[in-house]
């Protein structure tokens, strides 16, 4: 037990570690010949903090730092995480799957436009945030272009798409081609959050003060929510405060 509570303390403060978020998302492993070394958590650990899954899908890049960790290292993590975020359901993956192992180029090109997505979706996302001086987190004209990208991938999704009849409607369905089953539901959803989502309501884990910078919509009542997590950023700033508040209460050395 003490072993393991050193390596997290340790992990926590490897410089090599892109943002502090990633630092409160470490899980610790045992090496050869007994050694023990810290490793990023698998990306359907990750905690779905976004309030939409194409936030937490923004939230698998860590951005931070030199060198940002990418939770969605390859198609299979991609897989894996759409069935964890309830973009597809186990059936599908299971015909996605078979359809990427058919054709890799698929895959690749699956993984290319959900990654192409995401950075979009960040940009506009951190557009649409007004800091306290009145100003946006992002760059306009950066979201402006992440729009027509956006809307590309939106309009060959629902190229793809077909009607279906239901009990009381007609709905559009997305994700009729299995090889781009995935990206096709993700850009479903970035078009289902930037146009029915209270973009004043989307939150950056704040940076400066010791959080992540992972994206969230805040859904409290009054809308005072500030960290992606409590358990994770949130306590982990209040404990780091109070130990500084101890250090500089304690009387100098003679």
């Amino acid at each position: 037990m003490l072993a393991y509570a050193i390596v997290i303390a340790m992990a926590k403060r490897r410089t090599w570690l892109p943002s502090p978020g990633l630092s409160q998302r470490i899980t610790a492993f045992g090496g050869l010949g007994g050694s023990l070394v810290a490793m990023p958590l698998d990306v359907c650990q990750l905690p779905m903090v976004g309030g939409h899954p194409v936030l937490d899908l923004v939230n698998t890049l860590e951005r931070g730092g030199d060198s940002p960790h990418d939770f969605l290292s390859d198609s299979s993590a991609l897989l894996r995480w759409s069935v964890q975020a309830g973009v597809i359901n186990d059936a599908e993956a299971d015909q996605v799957g078979a359809a990427w192992r058919d054709e890799p180029a698929a895959a690749h090109a699956g993984l290319a436009a959900v990654r192409d997505i995401r950075e979009g979706l960040h940009l506009v996302m951190l557009a649409a945030i007004v800091d306290a001086d009145g100003g946006t987190a992002g760059d306009p004209i950066a979201a402006g272009a992440a729009l027509v990208a956006l809307h590309q991938h939106w309009s060959g999704a629902a190229a793809r798409a077909r009607f279906v009849l239901g009990s009381s409607r007609v709905r559009l369905a997305y994700g009729t081609v299995p090889a781009m089953l995935v990206p096709d539901r993700i850009a479903e959803a970035a078009f289902d959050v930037m146009l029915t989502a209270d973009l004043t309501r989307v939150r950056r884990c704040p940076v400066l003060e010791g959080g992540c910078g992972w994206l969230f919509l805040d859904q409290s009542r009054n809308g005072s929510r500030r960290w992606c997590r409590m358990a994770d950023c949130g306590n982990a700033v209040k404990a780091r405060r109070l130990t500084e508040r101890r250090r500089a209460a304690r009387p100098p050395r003679s």
